[in-house]
């Protein structure tokens, strides 16, 4: 599995949120990565979807609570990081 990234989409945002775009997205792909190391090592068995809500607390708890409480990710793309965690497991 190659390292999850988080994109921001970028319409509607204006030019200060525009120009903040890039370090937030380092910040979040950051939590996002070292939850997902977190996640893998801890996986025992559990479902897809106890590891993707699992994903998103572990996230949500390496953010600031700012930026925690407004972070509202594509879930079906976290469904599929925890897919991935899930499935290397049985291999």
């Amino acid at each position: 599995m190659s390292e999850p990234h988080v994109t921001l989409d970028p319409r509607g945002l204006d030019p200060v949120q525009q120009k903040l775009r890039g370090p937030l997205e380092e910040q979040l792909t950051s939590a996002l990565q070292a939850a997902t190391e977190r996640v893998r090592s801890g996986y025992a068995g559990e479902p897809v979807e106890q590891v993707c809500q699992r994903l998103l607390e572990e996230t949500r708890s390496g953010l600031h609570p700012d930026i925690a409480a407004g972070f509202n990710p594509d879930m079906d793309e976290f469904c599929r990081v925890a897919v991935a965690i899930v499935r290397r497991e049985a291999d």
